[in-house]
This record gives structure tokens, sequence and C-alpha cells, in this order.
């Protein structure tokens, strides 16, 4: 095919292969690939990997195409990308091996990635079929696309002593019910400790190793102070809960003072113009997080049942499984009712196809052995395509991924040329500093925020400026 490398061109039979594409078909897929190649070099595409299957698919439609045809052309453009991304893999390193079956396909909720990187499907509008709870960076989202596995620290390694200590320090952490980030967190930060001492005994540590660590990472590192502390936190919960070991004087270990952070905060226009350039359903979910002022986790996992339209109220799981309740706007609900709408009948739809039902947090399913087909269980931002567990075969349906909401925002704010550094979390900063400029009181923006300390919310004080800060000139003005 021309315009492509023949080792792509071998990667990209290799997957039609494993994802079982009858021969007869093939051709079809090498036809709707070689237009795509001829669609790219045409058109100024943006980076993101979903917005050009979109476009492309559009494209289609425009010159006629059945939507059979067109899904089946979305469906071979993703392949393509997944014979990128084994391709990037099998260079980047000669530990990775090949794409399996279990990798193509999704892997169940919650359970470690063992081997290549996990890649993705796209569908026609540009959705893409996401691993449920795959906990590794499997290159998916186009900012993060330097990364390569960030759960490599649970992996096992060549010293069984360190492996153990890392199996000791997950399983007290799940056992706490401490989130996957944390998990991940102290154990990348335990092997980083490991690889600085050489590989040093665990049963040998002492706080002077730690001291020695810290001032490191500050003196030749140059970390900021939240990583220096991250850190200190990290080897703290390892010297007391897995080496049961005395952790020493704190005041000999040297701590970084925190630097006093002011939150980026958007103005209504702003706001306006980011969310005029989402499409759905990243523009509702844009709204739903400023609207309520819901952390990008909390968005993307909410459920049917959540929503209490009579009370105009949503029940919301924080962080730490954390419980509360923020009002609904008004303004959004039109919108919210029609996703209701159209969840329903995607709903009754997977029914009638025979799914598996959504994925359930921990042991709920076994609480609940129904719960899983219930439409009040639903996601209320489900995936478009159903995920395939590779060990027992069953279709399951996931949430949008943060991931994809977090490249679709990025892709807006470049489109509306800010000059601010947006993120997800900018949506809830300037949520709680609107809500104060429209002297809300600081307890009721606490409660909403679902924060446990009142002096995490004071910081949004700095970003309200004081009648007498706002009256006074410079003196380039005088």
């Amino acid at each position: 095919m021309k315009n492509i490398p023949l080792d792509l061109i071998t990667h990209f039979d290799d997957i039609l292969k494993l994802r079982n594409i009858p021969l007869v078909s093939r051709p079809e897929y090498r036809k709707w690939l070689r237009y795509f190649m001829d669609f790219r070099e045409k058109y100024p595409l943006p980076a993101e990997r979903a917005a050009q299957v979109r476009l492309f698919s559009e494209k289609l439609r425009s010159k006629g195409q059945t939507e059979a045809q067109v899904e089946q052309a979305a469906f071979a453009v993703s392949l393509f990308f997944m014979s990128q991304q084994k391709q990037q893999a099998a260079s980047s390193s000669t530990s990775v091996g090949t794409v399996s079956h279990a990798a193509v396909r999704g892997v169940s909720e919650k359970q470690p990635v063992q081997g290549p990187v996990q890649p993705v499907a796209f569908t026609a509008t540009g959705m893409v079929c996401e691993p449920p709870g795959s906990p590794i960076s499997d290159g998916r989202s186009e900012r993060r696309k330097g990364r390569y596995d960030d759960w490599r620290c649970l992996r096992k390694s060549e010293y069984p002593a360190w492996d153990s200590i890392i199996v000791l320090l997950a399983d007290e952490i799940k056992m706490r019910h401490y989130s996957r980030k944390t998990l991940q967190h102290y154990a990348n930060w335990s092997r980083k400790f490991q690889c600085y001492l050489s590989h040093k005994d665990p049963a040998q540590l002492s706080p002077q190793d730690v001291k020695s660590y810290l001032t490191h990472l500050a003196v030749r590192c140059k970390v900021s102070s939240s990583t220096q502390n991250l850190a200190f936190n990290a080897l703290l919960f390892l010297f007391r809960h897995i080496l049961k070991k005395d952790f020493g004087d704190h005041k000999d270990i040297p701590r970084a003072k925190k630097s006093t952070y002011v939150p980026v905060v958007l103005s209504r226009d702003e706001i306006q113009g980011i969310l005029a350039r989402l499409v759905r359903p990243y523009q509702l979910i844009a709204k739903l997080q400023y609207g309520c002022g819901l952390r990008c986790f909390e968005a993307v996992k909410v459920r049917v049942k959540d929503f209490n339209f009579d009370a105009g109220l949503l029940s919301v799981k924080g962080k730490g499984g954390k419980s509360r309740a923020v009002p609904i706007p008004n303004r959004i609900v039109p919108e919210l009712l029609a996703q209701l709408s159209f969840v329903k009948k995607l709903h009754a739809d997977d029914l009638a196809a025979g799914y598996s039902g959504v994925f359930l947090e921990d042991q709920l399913e076994k609480k609940y052995p129904n719960a899983a087909r219930e439409f009040q269980w639903q996601w209320f931002f489900p995936q478009e395509s159903l995920t395939i567990i590779a060990s027992t075969k069953e279709k399951r349906r996931y949430h949008v991924h943060n991931s994809r909401f977090q490249d679709a925002l990025c892709l807006a704010v470049k489109k509306a040329q800010l000059t601010k550094r947006v993120t997800t979390h900018t949506l809830r900063h300037t949520f709680a500093t609107h809500l104060l400029q429209a002297n809300y009181d600081i307890r009721t923006i606490q409660t909403l925020l679902g924060h446990a300390d009142v002096r995490t919310t004071m910081i949004y004080t700095h970003c309200v400026p004081s009648k007498t800060l706002k009256e006074m000139k410079s003196p380039l003005d005088f």
C-alpha cells in the first residue's frame, strides 16, 4: 500500500489476524486504510487520534458511504493505530514482546497488566473503547505520549526481597481502601528509593537512608516541595506499616516548605469559549464539572442512580469513598434528561444483545448480583463500545475514560486561544471562585467541594482580590 512503510503493513496484518478478521474482508480493511492515509495527506488534522477518526468518518459520509461502511472504516483505522503502537512497543524494548489477544481485547477491571502496551479502538464518532480500570499508561493520551507503563513499579524484579515489600505495600494500601493513585505513587517512590540505595537489603534500612535520599531529591534533582513531601509520606508509610520500624525523629529529616499555590481561574467568557468548542459528550461533562464543582473522575463516573431530578440533587462519591450531594444546575437539566434518554436506549439495546452489564466497584456485584444489568447502575456517560473481557469473554460497558475528556478539553482550550494553563481541575477551581465572588459562605463552598478541612477551601480567597486591592493604583499610573 502506498504511503505506508512495509513494517507498518506487516504489523497491521498481524492485528487483523489477532482480531480474527476474515480473509475475505481484509482487502476492505486495507482499502479503508489507504483512503485514510490519502485523507491525512490532503487535510490538516488534529493530533488526537479520536478526532482524526471522527473527521475521516464525516468525510466518508459526505461521499455517500453507508453507516456500515463508515463503521468498518473507523475500525480499520483504529486497528492501524494499534499496529503503530505495536511497532513502537517492539522497537522500544525487546522485553515487551508481541501484542496478545488479551492486550487487544481488553483486561478485567483492577487486574494489573503484564506485558505489552494496551491498544485502543475507535468508533466512527471518535469514541474510544477503553479497557476498564487498566492501571497502565498505554499511550492513548496524546498529552502523555512519552510516558510508558506507570505501573511497572508493581512488577517483579531481580530482587525478591524488595518485590515482597512492594506486595505487602500494595496489600496494606488496598486494605485501607486508599485510592489507586496512592498505591501507584507510594510503590513508585519505594522503587526509586530502592534504586538510590543500590538495592540495599530492606532489613538494613534506617532513617538516615531516608534523610540522604530526600536531600538528594532537593539538592541534586531539584524537585518541587510537593514532590519532596510526597516522597517523604511514601517512605514514612513504608517504614511504619511495612517494615515495622521506628522512623525516628521527624525533625532530623528535611521537609520542604509548601509553596503558596494560587489556582488558575477562568472568567465566564473563557468558560463559554471552551464549552462552545467541545462536542458531545465532553461538553456536558465539562458543564457538569463546572456547574457542580466536581473532580474529573467524579464527573465521568456518575451513574444514572446518582441523579435526583425531583429534588434537584446529584449524589457524588468523592475521594476516599466520601459521598456528598450537590445541586443540579437548572440550565443543563434538559441536556441531562436528553442524555438520560440516550443511556436508556443504549441500555435496552445492550440487554437485547445479551451483554453482561457495567463494571461495578469492589464486591458490589456479589452483593447485588443483578445490579450490573439494572438501569439505575448504568454509567451516565458510557463508552460507545463494549469491552470484551479476555478471560471470561463477557461484554461489559465502561464509562468515558477521563483521559479522553482531558484531551478533548486540551484541544478546546487551544482552539479558544487561551493564554492560561487550563486542566480539567481548573473547572473545579473556577466553580469555587465564582461562588466566592457571589458572596457564598466559605463553609458552604467547603461542603459542595467535599473538602475535609476548611483550610483547603480557603485557598480560593486568594483568587478573589479585595476591594482595597482593586482600587489600588500602580505608581506608573500616578
